[in-house]
């Protein structure tokens, strides 16, 4: 979704708790991510895989010159043959320790083995962030959470949006605090440079 969607679609919702939500979470979100150390990890549940935030997320970054914000999709079923940035099983949440931010993704409850993986991830001092469609156990793993129940003004897929567009916004604290300096430099950058290739 470009700029301009996005701002059409914070103006629909203004007077709505969502836009200031999402930009809570993604200030949450870009306040975690640790770009020297275990990096942004994505992950959904078995039956919902989050690619779309990756691929608005990767565009994110690019165009915000924070290569931090750029997830490493994690899948539940990835296999040998895909392309590098669609092979890293669930395997990889297990060397996820201190400096590592978990995004989870969950519509739904997740099953058991994803649960205890991120539980484990947490106790080996990773930072999870959770968008979820309210179970509490996901909540209660969560250091950060977003929930989208079912009946809301918007579903789940429309706070990713707001979410991914918010983490790349400048009114955001990067991890470190960048100097001013540093922030004109990266915007002139990104006016002077091409799009960035799409997912």
């Amino acid at each position: 979704m470009d700029a301009v969607r996005v701002a059409l679609l914070r103006e629909v919702l203004a007077g709505t708790e969502w836009p200031g939500a999402a930009r809570r979470f993604a200030g949450a979100l870009r306040a975690s991510v640790v770009p020297a150390r275990g990096g942004l990890l994505l992950v959904g549940t078995e039956a919902y895989e989050p690619w779309h935030l990756a691929a608005h997320l990767v565009d994110e970054a690019a165009w915000s010159g924070l290569p931090e914000l750029a997830p490493v999709l994690v899948r539940h079923r990835a296999r040998p043959g895909d392309p590098p940035h669609l092979a890293v099983g669930l395997g990889r949440l297990e060397a996820a320790g201190r400096g590592a931010t978990l995004l989870v993704v969950a519509p739904e409850r997740p099953e058991a083995g994803l649960l205890q993986r991120v539980h484990d991830a947490r106790r080996a001092g990773a930072t999870v962030l959770s968008l979820d469609g309210g179970d509490p156990e996901v909540r209660g793993l969560a250091h950060e959470a977003l929930t989208v129940v079912e009946g809301a003004e918007v579903g789940l897929d429309t706070v990713q949006h707001l979410v991914s567009a918010a983490a790349g916004e400048n009114s955001l604290p990067g991890p470190r605090g960048r100097r001013f300096r540093d922030r004109l430099s990266s915007l002139a950058d990104r006016l002077t440079s091409p799009p960035p290739a799409r997912w």
